[in-house]
């Protein structure tokens, strides 16, 4: 017997305010989804101001630690306008009937390519970096140093802007909205490539060493593929459907087990943001599929599961 189980609302206890979970329309969308929207707008608008000023000061100034944080800011630009239509896309196709399970993984593919933007940025920043190790230039510290100063003043600012909400109560669901959270690790990456950059033109300014410049440079090109790679990681797991949780896939097995009820096969897999979905068989003589529902729902993060009861003795190729 095939059970294909949506919860909803009307039957699940009260669950924090932070997971729109046990959805019957299938809208799988974070909870602060619109909120999260209108504040990468408008830190894309500052990224875009702050990223003019340190291009155009890195060709002034002749400091390639100042233009390899304005290719990174330019990484961020793109990263934020990939995000800002991620959540456009999610929002308007949220209930279209030809996406099975929501568009709430739409957040996840939009990490993934924010993080081969990263790589590649990395790339350019480290390839600059070596070639001004080997072919150094003299750098004008003067005003290079209050123009990198600034810099790391907007991106704490847009750091505190996308400061992630923290959840409260029951939950399992350690990523959240990738999607905010990559855009504010983004700018968290940045901000200590800009504390390198200062510290290396403070340091070159006072002993005269121009190395150290390309040098933070290169530092920071480590920086940003580190986060590419780990970034590339959480987005992609999602993407295949890797267990986000071994910790949610055991609390359902054991809530599943009751009654003398065996589960013989369990998938758990991310629908988006605070939204897991779940497939079950399980056997025993007395399965009582309203229990097992009822058991499931205290579960915030589980807002799809497909229960089959299969006939006891029988054998189960998953």
């Amino acid at each position: 017997m095939l059970y294909n189980n949506i919860m909803n609302a009307a039957v699940a206890p009260p669950v924090p305010e932070e997971l729109d979970a046990f959805r019957r329309d299938r809208t799988y969308l974070g909870a602060d989804h619109h909120r999260n929207e209108r504040r990468i707008w408008i830190v894309t608008g500052i990224c875009v101001v702050t990223l003019a000023a340190q291009l155009v000061g890195g060709a002034l100034f002749k400091s390639v630690a100042l233009t390899a944080g304005g290719l990174h800011m330019s990484a961020h630009v793109a990263a934020l306008l990939t995000a800002a239509a991620a959540y456009a896309f999610a929002r308007r196709h949220a209930a279209d009937p030809r996406f099975s399970f929501g568009v709430g993984k739409v957040g996840y593919l939009a990490g993934f390519a924010n993080a081969v933007v990263l790589a590649i940025t990395a790339l350019a920043i480290a390839t600059e970096s070596v070639e001004r190790l080997i072919h150094p230039e003299a750098v004008r510290y003067d005003g290079a140093l209050p123009l990198a100063a600034a810099g790391l003043a907007v991106n704490l600012l847009c750091i505190v802007v996308l400061r992630p909400a923290r959840r409260k109560g029951h939950t399992h669901d350690r990523d959240g909205d990738l999607n905010i959270s990559a855009a504010h690790l983004h700018l968290s990456a940045d901000a200590m490539v800009s504390v390198l950059t200062i510290a290396a033109m403070a340091l070159g300014a006072a002993l005269h060493w121009d190395w150290t410049d390309p040098a933070a440079g290169l530092a920071g090109a480590i920086l940003v593929g580190r986060f590419a790679w780990n970034l590339a990681r959480r987005a992609s797991a999602t993407l295949l459907d890797v267990n986000p949780s071994s910790a949610l896939t055991e609390e359902v097995r054991a809530r599943l087990q009751v009654d003398g009820a065996e589960v013989v096969d369990l998938h758990v897999w991310r629908l988006g943001p605070g939204h897991h979905a779940a497939v079950a068989v399980v056997a025993g003589l007395h399965v009582d599929v309203a229990r097992l529902r009822q058991a499931l729902a205290v579960i915030p993060e589980l807002s799809h599961v497909t229960i089959e009861v299969a006939t006891p003795g029988a054998t189960h190729q998953p």
